[in-house]
């Protein structure tokens, strides 16, 4: 304890730095897993037109929000989301 106490100032700054890679991290997986999904519910419904279960006005709809959700979450990645 008092050992952990003494160094706390070496591995104080340490245990931040790692503490805020992992954020980092996690908030990345979570970008890239959301694009990941809209990009397969946009390939779902084309599957779904293509197979005549969804007719075109519907498409269409459901395409144009997942395109802009799409759209959204790449200028969040780059910042230029205002």
């Amino acid at each position: 304890m008092v050992l952990r106490f003494l160094l706390l100032p070496i591995t104080g700054p340490l245990m931040g730095v790692t503490w805020l890679g992992e954020k980092i991290l996690e908030q990345a997986s979570t970008e890239i897993d959301d694009k990941e999904n809209l990009s397969k519910q946009l390939l779902a419904l084309q599957l779904a037109f293509d197979m005549g279960e969804i007719p075109e006005e519907e498409f269409e709809i459901q395409e144009e929000a997942l395109l802009l959700a799409i759209l959204e979450a790449e200028q969040e990645k780059t910042g230029l989301g205002e």
